[in-house]
């Protein structure tokens, strides 16, 4: 149990959580067979600590699509003004994040969805990147780890929306939510961070499903990120592995949506996997 301090009391930390991003092209809970809630589940019921960070790519698109609001997208980032925001938000925080608190509770599992602004969980700087074409988008994501590690302690799995707080004035930004989980792991000491997604592993040529990537050490991560290879949706996951393993994640897990995919991921290392260090002869 790692202890820290914040405003003079004391707090503490469960050891080794499961931090998971479940989103990309899936909708998360939407389906009654669902094999990654399954497993979360499952983990949960075994003692596991698990906080599931969730995205919604696909039900946002829609969304604004209905009420005829045009997105930008940059590098893999969603543009976002106060109109789309407010749709953002509903989505986010009164849907996919409600329904997959149902979901998991359907397999008896305790669960708790939040948003990253309750508690000031995740605060963010408004982004100034492409010359602040951006908006209400945050980075430089900070996690306050209490309100999580006590709905850990109750013990409860946290769903977390990823939204935050603007460190300037409380305005509520878009993360995304690869980097809101990038926080949440670095806010967990030797925690390892899971994105669960579409392909099997990071690709060495984007169009060649045979090149897959078994490893990564963050220095060859961060070279991968600047090279061609590396685009749209799997530049923010490949960062924001980099930033987890940075903050002191033990690893971060790149895998694919399957039936025990998290569990072949850690024990079997059937994922691509970012470390800051190689693995010792016995981890091979």
């Amino acid at each position: 149990m790692c202890i820290i301090m914040h405003d003079m009391h004391i707090y503490a930390i469960p050891p080794k959580p499961w931090i998971v991003k479940y989103g990309g092209s899936a909708r998360p809970g939407a389906a009654p067979e669902d094999p990654l809630l399954d497993e979360v589940a499952a983990l949960h019921a075994a003692g596991e600590r698990i906080i599931l960070v969730h995205g919604g790519g696909p039900e946002i698109d829609a969304a604004l699509r209905e009420r005829g609001i045009e997105g930008e997208r940059f590098d893999g980032l969603r543009a976002t003004d106060e109109r789309s925001l407010a749709v953002i938000e509903m989505v986010l925080c009164a849907t996919i994040n409600k329904r997959i608190v149902r979901a998991l509770q359907e397999r008896g599992a305790r669960a708790v969805g939040i948003s990253g602004q309750d508690g000031g969980t995740l605060r963010a700087r408004r982004s100034s990147r492409f010359d602040g074409r951006l908006g209400s988008v945050g980075e430089q994501v900070l996690c306050d780890p209490r309100l999580l590690a006590a709905l850990l302690e109750m013990p409860a799995i946290p769903v977390l929306a990823p939204l935050a707080l603007d460190m300037a004035d409380t305005r509520a930004l878009n993360i995304n939510a690869d980097e809101a989980a990038a926080a949440v792991a670095a806010a967990f000491p030797s925690g390892a961070l899971f994105f669960v997604t579409d392909i099997e592993r990071v690709r060495a040529i984007a169009s060649d499903p045979r090149s897959g990537i078994d490893r990564f050490t963050v220095s060859a991560a961060r070279a991968f990120l600047d090279s061609e290879e590396c685009r749209d949706g799997m530049r923010p996951k490949i960062r924001a592995a980099i930033d987890a393993c940075e903050g002191g994640a033990e690893a971060a897990y790149i895998c694919l949506a399957r039936p025990g995919a998290l569990r072949a991921a850690r024990d079997c290392n059937d994922a691509t996997i970012v470390a800051s260090t190689e693995p010792t002869l016995g981890d091979r």
